[in-house]
């Protein structure tokens, strides 16, 4: 009898794009065996994160309203790097110049990415933040003929795009049965989206907005903090904190360390942003009744940080290795 059977998979498709979301859903059961949890894995959309969806919504529904012209438009974004890969991706399958500004807080597998899938890097000093990568976009939308500037952090359709995709995907694949879900803030298009569509469903479910330590949300005093693309210094026009049932500050430390116990026990290869989604997750289904099923995402993947933040130290192994280089080197060899 064979060990592996065939599973069924999905049929053939002719662009990359049609593979963006109906992203797979983990119970958590190494990780929390006693809590029902559930990860929804948006590090496995084509461009490794949950913002392939925003971005190809916000491009979609630009093209109907007619605002976009294949060849002629420039979409121009300011973006902790995600967002700025997904509409890179897009923009190379759909015919549209892209430009991405980011500043040197951000990692630089990100960056190269960007550039990997054709799009125009500009990188600005982290002092300048957000805010100021904001400022350049606007500034150079107004000297390019057919610049777009895609707005996440104001744009209605990165609601959209979660409201009709992501929550929809939720209540399918968990029957109709969440009773809580803890989604970290950035633009905040996936809370609002998410939670939204989810209590009109369910008006009784438990929603935990979450942030880094550091982040604005609840008038919390403004600081720093080192996982990326989650937080803000200011309350973006799409995120909808009344939606929120209680707003959770979660350490840069708790978030790493969550994020390396996820890829130890349920083999997730995750970055820290989910690592700070289910930490909160897990308190939350803590918090709730026995039994109580709560969601979470996992919103791209640890690669695209290694240079920051190491998933395992392998010093010892590099150390082992340049030693038995050298004495190779000297004419003694060696043997396993």
């Amino acid at each position: 009898m064979p060990v592996t059977r065939a599973k069924p998979c999905s049929p053939v498709v002719d662009s990359v794009l049609d593979l963006v979301g109906c992203t797979p859903m983990l119970r958590l059961g190494r990780f929390a065996p006693e809590a029902q949890l559930f990860a929804k894995l948006e590090y496995l959309n084509p461009g490794g994160s949950v913002k392939d969806r925003v971005a190809l919504h916000m491009l979609r529904a630009a093209e109907a309203r007619g605002e976009l012209q294949p060849g002629r438009s420039t979409v121009i974004e300011a973006t902790a790097g995600n967002t700025g890969l997904g509409l890179a991706l897009a923009c190379r399958a759909l015919g549209y110049r892209c430009i991405i500004v980011m500043t040197t807080k951000y990692s630089v597998e990100k960056m190269q990415l960007v550039k990997a899938l054709g799009a125009e890097l500009v990188v600005l000093p982290r002092e300048v933040g957000m805010d100021g990568a904001v400022d350049h976009t606007r500034a150079l939308a107004q000297r390019i003929p057919g610049a777009w500037l895609s707005r996440q952090y104001e744009n209605a359709d990165n609601v959209a795009a979660h409201a009709e995709g992501t929550a929809e995907e939720i209540w399918r694949q968990m029957e109709g049965r969440v009773d809580g879900v803890a989604i970290a803030a950035g633009s905040g298009g996936s809370f609002t989206g998410i939670v939204g569509r989810l209590k009109s469903h369910n008006p009784r479910l438990v929603a935990w907005c979450v942030q880094p330590v550091g982040s604005c949300y609840g008038d919390r005093e403004v600081g720093a903090w080192q996982v990326e693309g989650i937080g803000s210094t200011s309350v973006p026009a799409v995120l909808d904190l009344s939606l929120a049932d209680r707003i959770v500050d979660v350490s840069d430390e708790d978030s790493l360390a969550t994020a390396r116990a996820l890829i130890a026990t349920e083999g997730t290869l995750v970055g820290g942003s989910s690592g700070c989604n289910t930490w909160a997750a897990l308190q939350l289904a803590r918090s709730l009744p026995p039994g109580s099923r709560v969601v979470t995402l996992l919103c791209d993947g640890a690669e695209r940080y290694l240079s920051k933040f190491p998933v395992a130290d392998v010093s010892r192994e590099l150390a082992a290795s340049a030693d038995l280089e050298s004495r190779a080197g000297s004419g003694f060899g060696h043997s396993l």
